[in-house]
């Protein structure tokens, strides 16, 4: 059965999520009544392999049920690294500032390749991946590591082979945040960052991976909420809302012919600005095929409402339905068809295998960075060591807490017996501070972790009083590897990229001597 209603077909141009594990009430009336093109899942969704395989089938089967002509996106960010939405019994990759550090885009290659195969594995068609985004500025609150590195030309390199890899294993890639989210020092998630430099920088920086990936074949683009002034005639405007950038540029500029969909509506770069509903009319009026509203029904159905009373009222025509609509069904046909969609929930075993967990292995390896030494290192387990480091804490929304749990404490002391721990609390205060201060003299080598400290942060003044007292430091950056920029020169630092046990336990065996730490530094760290 085809869509034939006005309010179907503007439902099948949005992508929707929902909360809990299995299908629920929300979504079977998203998916019965609206026709809604996709699913977002987040880690809220996310169970067992086997659950995971449940919903998504039971997801597809409630869409035939619905008389769907093709299978459902189902879609998830997993970027890996700080950006991933699977857990328990999958392959933890590493993400992209880290495969960055290896030197080796076949890296990307291998693992955008292992990464889909576990999605498709658990019924999961479409990747919200890679960021393609170019992280020139150190002071990015929302990119950061979620990048490759800050060369155009390496992104382009690295952001290809993950695709090619993703290609391979049967799963739909998206670049993003198109026109380039790499460059800002505000969070889109919090408000409208605004990149401005002038259109010969922007080609040659911020569009030059989009532009080498649309030519090797990028499935989809989203857009972001960021302002573009050189580019844009609409002042103020998020690019996701803007014809000058997404049919002007992307479309006519670029020569993109495939589905551009937004980031999630539901972002404060446009509930509170023009409102989500009104937002989704004004992105469609752009030029966006696929309006993301990853959160609330109420909103998800104001916003399929607002759009169809905008067609009726003429200031969005039907053809500029139906060429969405023809762009969103050649996507499913290039991947997707009822006959791959499986009724059993038998989670094949390319879910979570030894070959994948030795890539990921392999990567680490290569990626995880000595950036400095003054000779401390190793240390052998006579050493006594003090090792502290805060809370781990959810830098952006983008981020699942499930991905970020790790502790530094822990992997230390399953190296030595001589390691105590001290995980202060998050933001560190001048109390903890001063406690740390009395203890470390105690000790031969104070270990600190840092998650991506900022210049007045108790973290940074914590590393420099160590400093003066004449402490040994050691200092782990878990996140963003510019906090050394921050700080008073210490003995050694590394950086992991990402707080990560694989990524950790790799730092701690090179802190001990167990391995070499192989990566070089995709970024440049100089002082703010």
């Amino acid at each position: 059965m085809k869509v034939t209603t006005l309010k179907q077909r503007v439902g099948s141009m949005l992508v929707v999520g929902f909360d809990g594990k299995v299908v629920d009430r929300h979504i079977k009336h998203m998916i019965h009544q609206y026709r809604v093109g996709g699913i977002i899942l987040f880690g809220r969704n996310i169970g067992t392999p086997k659950e995971v395989l449940r919903l998504t089938t039971d997801l597809q089967l409630e869409a035939e049920k619905a008389g769907y002509n093709t299978p459902l996106l189902i879609c998830i960010d997993q970027e890996n690294g700080v950006v991933r939405r699977l857990g328990e019994g999958t392959t933890r990759f590493p993400g992209s500032m880290l495969i960055g550090a290896t030197q080796n885009p076949m890296n990307a290659y291998h693992v955008g390749k292992a990464t889909g195969e576990e999605l498709r594995a658990l019924g999961i068609n479409w990747n919200l991946a890679p960021s393609v985004d170019v992280n020139s500025n150190p002071k990015n609150p929302v990119i950061g590591v979620r990048s490759y590195g800050e060369s155009a030309d390496m992104v382009s390199a690295f952001s290809k082979e993950n695709i090619r890899g993703m290609k391979e294993a049967g799963i739909l890639s998206t670049i993003k945040h198109f026109p380039g989210h790499g460059d800002t020092e505000a969070d889109s998630h919090l408000g409208l960052p605004v990149v401005p430099h002038t259109k010969s920088r922007l080609m040659n920086v911020e569009l030059k991976p989009f532009i080498d990936c649309i030519e090797a074949g990028a499935d989809a683009v989203m857009s972001a909420h960021i302002h573009l002034p050189s580019i844009q005639i609409e002042e103020g405007r998020p690019a996701t809302l803007s014809k000058s950038i997404i049919t002007g540029l992307l479309r006519d500029e670029l020569g993109f012919e495939g589905v551009v969909t937004t980031d999630c509506m539901e972002m404060d770069a446009i509930s509170k600005g023009i409102g989500t509903p009104q937002g989704g009319v004004e992105a469609i009026k752009a030029g966006v095929d696929l309006v993301m509203v990853s959160h609330t029904q109420g909103i998800q159905e104001e916003t399929i409402e607002a759009i169809v009373e905008a067609v009726k009222k003429g200031e969005i025509t039907e053809g500029r339905v139906e060429e969405s609509m023809k762009r969103i069904q050649k996507l499913k046909e290039s991947s997707l068809s009822w006959n791959q969609i499986e009724t059993s929930i038998d989670v094949p075993s390319v879910v979570g295998c030894n070959e994948h967990r030795e890539l990921a292995q392999r990567v680490f390896d290569e990626g995880v960075t000595l950036v400095h030494d003054i000779g401390i290192l190793p240390l052998s387990q006579e050493h006594t060591v003090l090792v502290v480091y805060p809370q781990t804490s959810l830098l952006t929304q983008a981020e699942d807490p499930a991905g970020n749990s790790t502790k530094l404490g822990d992997t230390a002391q399953s190296y030595s017996a001589n390691v105590d721990v001290m995980q202060l609390n998050e933001p560190i205060n001048a109390i903890d501070v001063s406690n740390v201060l009395k203890q470390a003299g105690d000790y031969d080598v104070v270990i600190v972790g840092t998650v991506s400290a900022k210049l007045e942060s108790f973290q940074v003044e914590l590393i420099n009083k160590l400093k003066e007292a004449k402490s040994p430091v050691i200092v782990v950056s878990t996140r963003n590897p510019y906090d050394v920029m921050r700080l008073s020169e210490v003995d050694a630092y590394i950086t992991t990229y990402e707080n990560t046990s694989a990524a950790l336990e790799t730092a701690v065996a090179g802190i001990y001597g167990e391995t070499t730490l192989k990566g070089k530094l995709p970024v440049t760290l100089k002082s703010l």
